[in-house]
């Protein structure tokens, strides 16, 4: 899920998902998993993303979930908002580096 488009996230933030392959979809059920407090990733949900991924990439992508949530934590504490980095149809890489 390496560069998203505009489709992709007006998708994700209207929670739908069915244009999504399982494994980005799992990914999704992940990071909605680890914003939830208390964090909970389940039994099911560890042997779904454990298909698509190795220990190692799930301990990489974990982290960076992680960080992610860390982030937007400690922003909503002291308030921080936007920095306008994202505008719909604002393109940093081609379409077919993917």
């Amino acid at each position: 899920m390496y560069g998203l488009n505009d489709q992709e996230i007006a998708a994700i933030r209207e929670r739908r998902y069915e244009s999504f392959a399982s494994a980005e979809l799992a990914l999704l059920r992940m990071a909605d998993a680890m914003a939830d407090t208390p964090s909970n990733i389940s039994d099911e949900l560890y042997a779904e993303l454990s298909k698509h991924f190795s220990p190692e990439q799930l301990m990489e992508l974990t982290a960076n979930a992680a960080l992610e949530n860390y982030r937007a934590r400690f922003n909503r504490v002291f308030d921080v908002g936007s920095d306008g980095l994202y505008r719909k149809g604002l393109r940093f890489k081609s379409s077919e580096a993917a």
